[in-house]
């Protein structure tokens, strides 16, 4: 059985150096920088050339060493990139231990957001798997006296061909410690065909004990002596506290001291909101005294906004000329010459993470440094955000990452973790800041708002000659300018500035919004409300110009081309080919006009590109007499390049279709007098098992194409795709939600 041990920096190190093993360096072993960090992440640390990264330690016991140096919010990852690596390595699987690495930017970027780990890293883990591989042959190769192209490895030995000898890995750690690391030119990878990992299905690393409660998640956090602390935060961003009175709170059994945190500097990036927090022996006490609490509020300047008024606002700006983000031809001249006219509008509302586990984390500042453990998609921008409000260095702050449950997103901003390091420093021992669910949802880096415009003319065959689209939202740039009220080029990039239609004259706008409460990035960022809009108006158009939405996708996107003027990584061209292969796949499994629908029953479409992977997206739905919506069955076809391992690219694709069904039925946030409405999930409801989709189907393209992400591409395409059934069942028309909104349960 695969084994998950918690062990200390000093341990691992202690327990290879002691065995006469190996530890690889992705780049340059000379450029060694050892440093210990307590326990919570066994890894080692070092500063390659090329990425600052050591991935890989070998035990003369034959124990194959991974550390995984991105967080698992159950996406994978601790699976995923260690078996890139174990492939090119070719280890035995079963001797492979995965280590969580902390805080340390040495290993590259180690921001879990983005569905970009495995694009991001799977190239340096091959250089690692083989560049061990190749010090490895090499070590047999001068243990027998031969040519090191007469040796080959074969699962976690070296064979040399001519006589059948062996070695196994740990027999030759010692040997291969002292050879130097080759360079990468001197690398051969395996073939496709040779992969033993890659592409194949796998049980998740520690499984096993997930499923027997065994793994640490930041709820499990203890560390002695540690106090609990529950706060009480201005109810509007901004606001500051004027008075407090807490001496019921100090009457509770439990409750040690209250802590005013003073509010955040504008902008307020991730720094604490602010408040009051209750100190106490155990979280219940704190809850209890908290609720005792007097507090009064001033309020600030975001006490006027409501969201009603806000969104009225918002459409008024997306119906006015924005700045200009993308143009081809000339829109208002095609214009200008008539023709049949469609226009429409579409609005999307704040949405909250409301990830499974509330926020938690744990603090211990002592002796001028600080020690946190958190479950956290970004341990290094939480050791930069408590260095920068402690006033420490940043090597002074050691960052531990557990489990987590859920995070969408929400779990790479540090606020939460500030908390705890600010009070920890206060009261100079151990701080445990646990969130309730009301602080999830009411203090969160929401989803942003959004509205936007279209206007297309139709040509004699029904195809926009001229299409003409706004967005207006609060950007996230907000979170680090007060001023910044446009959208940044790569919300904007979020499926608008880079729809591949075919059309001769298109020009994209922005229009400008203000931010009145944290804006941050959510489960596949912009491209939920520009997918919404530009997926829902298509289907539109294919309407009003009497074509089938299926047939008129296929003509909007063209021939097969590469869109030249959307910039993209390199390798990563936007591909209307692919994107066009996965509408049919998706059309074709979900029997795309060949089924019969009955009364209330239809079929929608959306295909949607984001995260430099193709998705196309049928939902099936029956809606009643009284607007009852319910969600027999989805087809998602998908193509993400090179896949690592198939089972998790289902499981994402999978829930994104119920994350999609949670927020276009019911996901959304208000605000009254700059306090947020919803407070849990009675009020802010996700999808329960009959709302749901019963049946989802995952269709994945064969690729040879390099890895793109999967975590977040599954969400876009599903609203719109949804709302698009939705007219085909009802032939009412859905361009705002949630559905809720709409009539429809």
């Amino acid at each position: 059985m695969i084994e998950i041990r918690e062990v200390s920096r000093r341990g691992f190190l202690q327990g290879i150096a002691s065995a006469g093993g190996f530890v690889l360096f992705a780049g340059s072993a000379a450029a060694a920088l050892w440093t210990e960090q307590s326990a919570g992440g066994a890894a080692v640390s070092g500063q390659p050339v090329l990425q600052p990264s050591i991935f890989l330690g070998i035990d003369t016991d034959g124990t194959v060493y991974i550390v995984a140096h991105r967080s698992d919010m159950g996406t994978g990852v601790r699976t995923s990139l260690p078996r890139v690596l174990a492939d090119e390595l070719d280890a035995d699987w079963k001797r492979v231990k995965v280590q969580q690495a902390d805080a340390d930017e040495r290993y590259g970027s180690q921001d879990t957001d983005g569905s970009h780990s495995v694009r991001d890293f799977f190239d340096v883990m091959r250089n690692v798997g083989a560049t061990g591989r190749l010090m490895l042959v090499r070590a047999a190769a001068l243990h027998w006296g031969v040519l090191e192209s007469e040796c080959t490895a074969d699962l976690h030995t070296v064979v040399h061909g001519a006589t059948s000898r062996t070695l196994g890995y740990g027999e030759l750690a010692s040997a291969a410690a002292k050879v130097p690391v080759p360079k990468k030119e001197e690398l051969q990878f395996k073939p496709r065909s040779s992969w033993r990992y890659i592409g194949r299905k796998v049980e998740s690393y520690d499984i096993v004990d997930r499923c027997t409660g065994r793994p640490i998640f930041g709820m499990d956090l203890h560390q002695d002596g540690m106090l609990y602390a529950s706060v009480e935060r201005p109810p509007v961003l901004g606001g500051k506290v004027k008075s407090c009175d807490d001496k019921e709170t100090l009457q509770v059994e439990g409750v040690r001291q209250t802590v005013q945190i003073p509010p955040f500097k504008p902008p307020h990036l991730f720094q604490p909101l602010g408040g009051v927090a209750v100190i106490a022996d155990n979280t219940w006490a704190a809850f209890k005294g908290r609720k005792k609490l007097k507090v009064t509020w001033d309020n600030g300047p975001n006490s006027s906004y409501n969201s009603d008024q806000f969104k009225n606002e918002l459409l008024e700006t997306v119906r006015k000329p924005g700045k200009v983000a993308r143009n081809l031809g000339d829109v208002d001249a095609e214009f200008a010459k008539g023709g049949k006219t469609i226009e429409a509008e579409y609005y999307v509302p704040h949405l909250a993470h409301a990830s499974m586990e509330p926020l938690v984390a744990v603090a211990d500042f002592r002796n001028g440094k600080i020690t946190t453990w958190a479950p956290t998609q970004n341990p290094v921008g939480d050791q930069e955000t408590v260095a920068q409000i402690l006033g420490l260095k940043k090597e002074d702050v050691t960052c531990h990452v557990t489990l987590l449950g859920g995070g969408f997103g929400r779990k790479s901003m540090s606020d939460y973790v500030a908390e705890a390091a600010v009070l920890s420093k206060n009261i100079g021992r151990p701080v445990k800041v646990v969130w309730t669910r009301e602080d999830d949802i009411r203090f969160d880096y929401y989803h942003t708002v959004s509205a936007l415009y279209f206007k297309a003319v139709l040509d004699e065959h029904g195809k926009p000659s001229a299409w003409l689209q706004r967005s207006v939202f609060p950007p996230i740039g907000s979170t680090y300018d007060v001023s910044s009220t446009y959208g940044g080029r790569e919300e904007l990039g979020m499926g608008f500035t880079d729809v591949p239609f075919d059309i001769p004259n298109h020009r994209v706008e922005n229009g400008p919004a203000v931010a009145h409460v944290r804006i941050g990035w959510l489960r596949s960022v912009a491209n939920i409300y520009h997918a919404f809009g530009v997926q829902s108006f298509a289907d539109e158009l294919a309407h009003a110009a009497g074509r089938d939405p299926l047939e008129y996708q296929l003509a909007l996107l063209g021939q097969p081309r590469t869109v030249a003027d959307v910039k993209t990584p390199p390798g990563y061209a936007l591909d209307t080919g692919r994107l066009r292969r996965v509408i049919e796949l998706a059309a074709e499994k979900s029997e795309w006009g060949k089924r019969k629908m009955g009364k209330g029953e239809g079929m929608g479409i959306a295909a949607h590109r984001s995260f430099l992977t193709y998705v196309a997206t049928v939902v099936q739905v029956e809606v009643s007499d009284t607007g009852a919506i319910r969600i027999p069955r989805v087809d998602v076809a998908l193509d993400a390049g090179t896949i690592v391992d198939p089972d998790t690219v289902s499981a994402q694709f999978e829930g994104a279709a119920v994350f999609g069904a949670s927020l276009a039925r019911t996901g959304e946030i208000t605000a009254t007098n700059g306090a947020i409405n919803q407070s849990n999930f009675h009020d802010y409801q996700v999808a329960r098992i009959q709302d749901a989709p019963f049946h989802t189907n995952v269709y994945i393209v064969d690729s040879t194409a390099p890895p793109a992400g999967v975590g977040e591409p599954g969400v876009p395409p599903f609203a719109p795709a949804l709302c698009n059934a939705i007219y085909a069942a009802t032939g009412k028309r859905v361009r705002e939600l949630p559905l809720s909104r709409n009539g429809f349960s």
